[in-house]
């Protein structure tokens, strides 16, 4: 009788789980995303469908992004017994219990076991270090799910016997491949009701999930149970219940579209304009539309050594420690990141004179590559015979550590490619190297100087596409 009301109660729950726990995928051919490590092919694909997982595994990603669902559709597949533990209210004893009946199914009907430990980062070290053993001598397999770093987050013993799969924010035709299903599903969606989603509520409610499929069921959820159905029975969800469903309003912004391009060129024009409160601004509205924070990262990057470079040589460093400070951190705290270095770039001097590479590949370009000075050369081969290396000065043997010989080929002596600005901390490299350089004349009779004026955009941007760098 208790198994009966037991099953009448996981019966009930499971019809009135949420969306996006009833619309779980159950086989890999089901399963959206992560093409690059569950497509035709991969190993882990073929090691899921031949029950052949060949080692402990961690999938590493944001929420939404399939970790669970793919620990769920490895509990469908194998023969194996699968056990689950959650990192957040399972501790070392309920993993004593696990492992006692894990040896006890190994001894008595040769069943291996497979363990999937849900936020696994989450268990300091001792615990972690209680479960190493087990994994090392095979008692059971761990699946480990984590939206955190596991080189940081989880033990190094762990890792290195484990093998990490990263799992990546869903596109946005993944996303809404995903809504569709929901809606089309009759068993376990609403294929069953009559609903009707307008084209501009399907996109926001993508847009806004911002690659989370979780995200964006719980969304459609919420907006179909809490519509009534029009006089002809039909539940039609538009852009005003899509926003307020997800609680946030939709913004102008295709990612593949002007919006997209005219959003991001405005940011870093006020970021070179030194505007950082029209920065600020650009900065919001991209975020809010659901930008990836990863693409202004590395345009900031850019901007960096573009548009600041020498002036302040912190810029560059302060934009790379954003970027890996994101990464480590995520959304929604990772944002501090980002603004502090749009606020520092866009109030830091500017100077663009790293565009002198160009000015250098655009002599080689028209000249060919002249002749390295035999002083200059690996004198670790060819000293003898040909006198390679011979007559080089060792700067750090003068005072200053600094003394005047060529470097240049010797029809390019007196070429100067970089011209210093004079702002900030560029000021004081111009005046140095202006004493270097006047020096250099002086010792190899040099009597022309040629200041390589700046090259027009529209001739870096050539040369940009010319060499393969966008």
């Amino acid at each position: 009788m208790t198994d009966l009301f037991d099953h009448a109660m996981r019966q009930h729950m499971k019809n009135e789980a949420p969306l996006a726990a009833r619309m779980r995928p159950r086989t890999l051919d089901e399963f959206v995303g992560q093409e690059h490590i569950v497509g035709e092919g991969k190993l882990l694909r073929r090691a899921i469908l031949a029950d052949r997982l060949f080692s402990s595994i961690i999938l590493w990603g944001p929420p939404g992004t399939g970790k669970t669902t793919l620990a769920t559709v490895i509990a469908n597949q194998t023969k194996s017994h699968f056990e689950t533990l959650s990192a957040v209210l399972d501790g070392k004893a309920r993993l004593r219990v696990v492992i006692h009946d894990a040896l006890e199914r190994r001894k008595l009907y040769r069943q291996k076991t497979i363990l999937f430990i849900d936020e696994v980062h989450r268990w300091n070290k001792a615990q972690q270090d209680a479960l190493l053993p087990h994994v090392e001598n095979g008692t059971v397999t761990l699946i480990g799910a984590t939206t955190e770093n596991p080189y940081f987050e989880v033990i190094g013993a762990l890792v290195s016997r484990s093998r990490v799969f990263q799992l990546r924010h869903l596109t946005e035709a993944q996303t809404g491949q995903i809504i569709d299903r929901a809606l089309a599903d009759a068993e376990r969606g609403y294929g069953g009701r009559r609903v009707e989603l307008d084209p501009e509520a399907r996109s926001h409610f993508i847009n806004i999930s911002g690659g989370d499929a979780r995200n964006a069921l719980n969304a459609l959820e919420l907006a179909v149970e809490s519509t009534s159905p029009n006089a002809d029975g039909i539940i039609r969800i538009d852009l005003d219940i899509a926003q307020e469903s997800i609680q946030r309003r939709a913004v102008l912004y295709d990612k593949d579209g002007d919006a997209h391009y005219d959003t991001i060129s405005a940011f870093i024009k006020s970021v070179r304009g030194s505007d950082p409160d029209a920065a600020l601004y650009w900065l919001a509205k991209m975020l809010y539309a659901g930008e990836d924070p990863r693409f202004i990262l590395r345009r900031l990057l850019i901007l960096a050594g573009e548009d600041i470079g020498l002036a302040d040589p912190m810029g560059l460093v302060v934009a790379n420690a954003a970027a890996q400070a994101f990464t480590f951190v995520g959304l929604p705290e990772g944002i501090y990141a980002i603004v502090e270095a749009t606020l520092y770039l866009a109030t830091a001097p500017k100077s663009n004179t790293a565009g002198a590479y160009f000015k250098a590949i655009q002599r080689i370009e028209q000249e060919g590559v002249g002749e390295v000075p035999d002083h200059l050369k690996d004198a670790s081969r060819d000293a003898k015979a040909l006198g390679h290396g011979q007559d080089y000065a060792y700067p750090h043997a003068h005072a200053g550590h600094f003394t005047p010989q060529q470097y240049l080929p010797k029809d390019l002596l007196g070429t100067y490619f970089y011209t210093p600005s004079g702002e900030g901390h560029e000021a004081q490299i111009r005046a140095r190297l202006e004493r270097w350089r006047e020096a250099q004349r002086k010792a190899l009779g040099i009597t022309r100087r040629e200041d390589v004026p700046d090259l027009p955009q529209e001739k870096i941007d050539e040369i940009k596409r010319k060499r393969g760098s966008g």
